[in-house]
C-alpha cells in the first residue's frame, strides 16, 4: 500500500509572498491543477471555503506556470 509522504504544505498567501506575486495570480494560474500536481485544500473549524495550499512539488509547478505566464506576457508587449 502506497502512502503519501507529504509532511508539510504552504498556504497560497505564503507562496505568493515568497515568489513576489499576488495570491489572485497564483489562484488563477493553478485553477486546473489537481492533488497529483501538489495542490490541496485545507479546511479549518471556521473556514468553510478552505485555503489553497501547495506541497513542495506544487510550488515547483507554480514556478513553472509563472515562468510561462511571464514569457507570454512579455511576448505580447
Amino acid at each position: 500500500m502506497q502512502r503519501d509522504k507529504v509532511h508539510h504544505v504552504y498556504t497560497v498567501d505564503r507562496v505568493a509572498r515568497d515568489l513576489g506575486v499576488s495570491e489572485e495570480l497564483i489562484q488563477d494560474l493553478t485553477l486546473g491543477l489537481e492533488p497529483e500536481d501538489g495542490v490541496i485544500w485545507v479546511y479549518g473549524a471556521i473556514d468553510d471555503d478552505g485555503i489553497l495550499a501547495f506541497t513542495d512539488e506544487g510550488i515547483e509547478e507554480v514556478k513553472l506556470l509563472l515562468e510561462e505566464y511571464h514569457r507570454v506576457s512579455l511576448s505580447k508587449a
